[in-house]
């Protein structure tokens, strides 16, 4: 088994990690990279110390629909004919994305509006993105939709496929029991925590979905983290708890904020700090505010399911209040 970093572009993650697992003469991947010039060139090189090439490559077993992810597989198999598979949560999320080609998803913008964050939403309308003719190239559907639970045998390894919900509505976890390993994705990575709630078809209660999904690694066997950015690491269970415990501060945090005049998530989210070095909210770009206002939709939903707070709609607005909903 290899670990193969992928570069990003515009990206601070710099590098997405592809797992290549040796299976009889050829290969699978965990994961596909970018669908990128560099990108591919790289995953050749990388191939190439091994002894083997693209064609060799018989299947992705890609971890979520996110662009890092999946969309080089998508190329590599009209190319030399490679079979792609995808978590069976992510086809509602496909089908979306297609029929919004060529603009930013609605949905995710009625929810930015629904925090008071128009502004934002407008800034988002006015960014280019890519031409549709590519857009549609990205996202085709995969071969095979993998349910949660799904054994994979390869050579004397298997993987067992596990429902991970929370990044995105399908993602999945590659868990290897017999060797001790977790193909983890971007649902456990060793020294960020992955958004929550950037989907163009937003889950009711993303965070929810997440912490449950923690919950579910740790119900495992401790296996080693490979996640998708970052190091390796020696216990995903080591790393799920810290997952959990940083979510805990951001609700304690975010509910310590709201008050009257404070009381939409776009007001919430430029209370507290963001990233490591607990940056303002303007002081990030308007992507990173995109995520960061999802962020704090997603934990003052779980506050409202934990009767800390209650919502009001006030015209289009979602407003939060203390108290018992």
């Amino acid at each position: 088994m290899h670990r193969i970093p992928l570069p990003l572009p515009n990206d601070g993650l710099r590098a997405v990690n592809v797992y290549a697992i040796e299976d009889g003469a050829g290969l699978v991947l965990i994961d596909s990279g970018w669908a990128l010039e560099e990108s591919r060139r790289l995953l050749e090189a990388a191939l190439a110390g091994l002894g083997h090439d693209l064609g060799d490559i018989s299947r992705f077993l890609v971890t979520h629909v996110h662009r890092d992810h999946y969309t080089q597989a998508l190329v590599v198999r009209r190319l030399l004919g490679s079979r792609v598979a995808l978590g069976t949560g992510e086809a509602p999320v496909l089908e979306e994305i297609r029929a919004n080609i060529g603009r930013f998803p609605p949905l995710m913008l009625a929810r930015l509006r629904a925090a008071g964050a128009g502004d934002l939403a407008r800034q988002l309308i006015s960014a280019a993105g890519p031409d549709e003719a590519t857009q549609r190239r990205d996202w085709e559907d995969p071969d095979e939709w993998l349910a949660d639970g799904t054994e994979i045998a390869l050579g004397d390894r298997t993987l067992r496929a596990i429902a991970t919900p929370g990044h995105t509505r399908g993602h999945l976890v590659f868990h290897d029991a017999r060797a001790g390993l977790l193909f983890a994705g971007d649902h456990v990575l060793p020294h960020i925590t992955p958004s929550i709630g950037f989907e163009p078809l937003p889950a009711d209660r993303p965070l929810a979905d997440y912490l449950n999904s923690l919950a579910a690694v740790e119900a495992l066997a401790d296996a080693v983290l490979l996640p998708a950015h970052g190091p390796v690491a020696p216990s995903a269970h080591a790393r799920a708890g810290e997952l959990i415990e940083h979510h805990r501060k951001r609700l304690d945090a975010m509910l310590a904020v709201v008050a009257p005049g404070v009381s939409t998530a776009f007001e919430v989210a430029g209370q507290v700090g963001w990233t490591s070095r607990e940056r303002a909210l303007a002081d990030l770009d308007v992507f990173n505010q995109m995520l960061a206002v999802n962020e704090t939709i997603a934990h003052l939903d779980v506050l409202v399911d934990r009767g800390a707070l209650r919502a009001e709609l006030s015209g289009q607005v979602r407003h939060y209040r203390l108290g018992e909903s």
